[in-house]
């Protein structure tokens, strides 16, 4: 399909870094064909680190925050909102307050599309999984008829490819990617030199999370590895099952 098709999106995520992982490429791709597209993050990601000593929250939300403005100017996008959550605990948010914020939001964009997290949140995440729920309220709240609704998902194809290098890495928790027969997909984008391009250089700007995992897995696998980007359409979200 031509991304032009989805009009203005508007993507909501729970950390910095999962737009660019999860749609980095549909976001440059949308901005070259003259669409609006606007973001928003939960959290600034603040505990996201294996060395809160040398990284403590205050001086890593800082540090992620200042990572996500240059990566999302990388994909052109200009438009962002912070929600101001902390990273970690969204699951515990009474979700009255993000799905009315998300509601007003959601009401003054009106998006033709909302990219986010389907309920398994992905990888398995609870803020992820809590940002899908918030994300379902406000959308069936506030969208216009005929918004379009499209959760990030895998293919059983591109799980099997890539399933050793997510347990050598451990990318998701356990049990998860969780996968779709691909004639479920509603948007796959297998991205063009140019575009993956500028989704890698988005990704690196977020050094803090993407340099040690680049250099572990080596930047021509990495590359291949987020050179795809699939979504499900949220009002015809199939059965899920385990990655084969």
């Amino acid at each position: 399909m031509n991304v032009d098709e989805l009009g203005s999106i508007l993507g909501i995520w729970a950390h910095p870094d999962d737009e660019a992982y999860l749609s980095g490429g549909l976001m440059a791709m949308a901005r070259d064909a003259g669409s609006e597209v606007v973001c928003v993050t939960a959290t600034r990601g603040e505990r996201g680190t294996s060395d809160p000593v040398t990284w403590p929250p205050d001086r890593l939300a800082v540090i992620r925050q200042d990572e996500l403005a240059r990566s999302l100017g990388v994909l052109g996008v200009t438009r962002h909102h912070w929600l101001g959550y902390s990273d970690g605990e969204c699951a515990t948010v009474p979700p009255a307050e993000p799905v009315a914020r998300l509601s007003e939001l959601i009401d003054e964009i009106r998006p033709d599309t909302v990219v986010t997290f389907g309920p398994d949140g992905h990888t398995g995440h609870p803020d992820h999984q809590a940002v899908s729920a918030w994300v379902e309220g406000a959308f069936r709240r506030a969208a216009p008829a005929g918004t379009r609704l499209l959760h990030a998902a895998v293919s059983h194809e591109w799980a099997q490819t890539w399933s050793d290098v997510h347990r050598e890495f451990a990318i998701f928790q356990d049990g998860y990617p969780l996968a779709v027969d691909h004639d479920q997909l509603a948007v796959e984008l297998v991205l063009d030199d140019r575009t993956l391009s500028r989704k890698l250089d988005a990704l690196m700007a977020q050094a803090s999370q993407t340099s040690g995992l680049i250099t572990l897995m080596g930047l021509s696998r990495y590359t291949r590895w987020v050179s795809q980007e699939s979504f499900v359409e949220a009002t015809r979200v199939p059965e899920i099952s385990a990655a084969r």
